[in-house]
């Protein structure tokens, strides 16, 4: 393996200086700006991220404005890029930051990786891009480029299988002349653009292709050999949405959930019959002046398929003050709200936030 990377490295290196795409995180690679974008980046298409990066760095330009956000604002931000965590533990690290390190991202992998959030991937990324130090970058693209330039039937979804590519990377780079942000940029831009995850790799437009074995010997649809995919648990549930005038009811979970911290439309578990929901929305103190069935929606996690059936409420409810700290935050919120400040998770933005469609 270590023979090829070594063969191949100048002419991978020169194509990706041609070919590369032009990125905003590119222009001024940062630490803070590598950071964010590679955060971002974690499985969402470039082309998704690409308004949100900008739209981030232009409201919280440092690691001190990501330290001091509000928790609203914060998600508003990332709102419509999921997987929330990610942003809660950027907002961890940064607070780490300021606190251990005067404010600045530390440049070895090693301390990168004691910040929240930050696993070997993301440290070897700040490392190299931004610090340029000889640090390799493993993601689904090097291993996927890397397995079918070597040919190698190891499994990309193990861990040995990933420590062994991140080992051999560190033994190439360590007497590597060139520069380390670039190679490691070129590795994951071919696995992105030539080397595709989906689909039939674009073999002939590939500089590699005259050393790489899979390709040679017609295996690329073989490798890489991956698991089997697990199946995803289904979860069944009802969804309210709720208005009083113009105003949407939403609930905020307090405690560590999966959407802890967002703005979520009231539910209940399983597929509620209209008297059933009468009943649960009597329950909440939500008295339905017009109750209709709106058409069903499902959501994908990762691993979690929601099935959701869903009703507009028409009230005039006025809702009593929660009693316990530890209750799901009730409460009415304004179209201008919505459009501001209250963060929305894409799973419940299935029906319009408006009376009526």
């Amino acid at each position: 393996m270590l023979k090829i990377i070594r063969e191949t490295a100048g002419l991978l290196t020169a194509w990706y200086l041609k070919e590369k795409r032009e990125m905003p995180w590119r222009s001024d690679p940062s630490p803070y700006h590598v950071y964010v974008s590679e955060i971002m980046l974690q499985q969402t298409r470039v082309d998704t991220v690409r308004p949100y990066y900008e739209r981030f760095i232009r409201e919280l330009p440092d690691v001190q404005a990501l330290a001091d956000c509000g928790e609203d604002r914060l998600f508003k931000l990332w709102e419509g890029l999921g997987y929330y965590s990610r942003v809660r533990n950027m907002q961890k690290a940064a607070r780490v930051i300021m606190a251990e390190y005067g404010g600045i991202i530390p440049s070895s992998c090693e301390e990168l990786m004691k910040l929240p959030g930050i696993g070997s991937y993301t440290a070897g990324a700040v490392a190299s891009i931004a610090y340029h130090e000889k640090e390799p970058v493993v993601d689904g693209n090097v291993l996927r480029v890397i397995t079918r330039l070597s040919g190698s039937r190891e499994n990309i979804d193990l861990d040995k299988t990933k420590k062994t590519m991140r080992e051999e990377l560190k033994r190439f780079l360590a007497d590597f002349e060139g520069d380390p942000a670039v190679y490691n940029q070129s590795l994951m831009e071919l696995g992105a653009l030539v080397c595709i995850p989906n689909g039939a790799p674009l073999c002939a437009s590939c500089p590699l292709k005259e050393h790489c074995r899979a390709h040679l010997q017609d295996l690329t649809g073989e490798i890489p050999v991956r698991l089997p995919k697990r199946s995803r648990k289904i979860m069944e549930k009802t969804v309210f949405l709720v208005f009083r005038g113009d105003s949407l009811l939403f609930t905020k979970n307090r405690e560590k959930k999966l959407l802890s911290g967002l703005y979520a439309l009231p539910e209940a578990e399983g597929f509620l019959s209209e008297a059933e929901a009468s009943v649960f929305l009597e329950g909440m103190g939500v008295r339905a002046l017009q109750l209709k069935r709106l058409p069903d929606a499902v959501h994908v996690f990762t691993h979690v398929e929601w099935r959701m059936r869903a009703y507009e409420v028409l009230t005039e409810s006025v809702l009593p003050e929660e009693e316990s700290e530890d209750a799901p935050l009730r409460r009415f919120v304004t179209p201008r709200e919505l459009e501001e400040t209250a963060a929305v998770p894409e799973a419940y933005r299935k029906w319009p936030f408006r009376i009526g469609g």
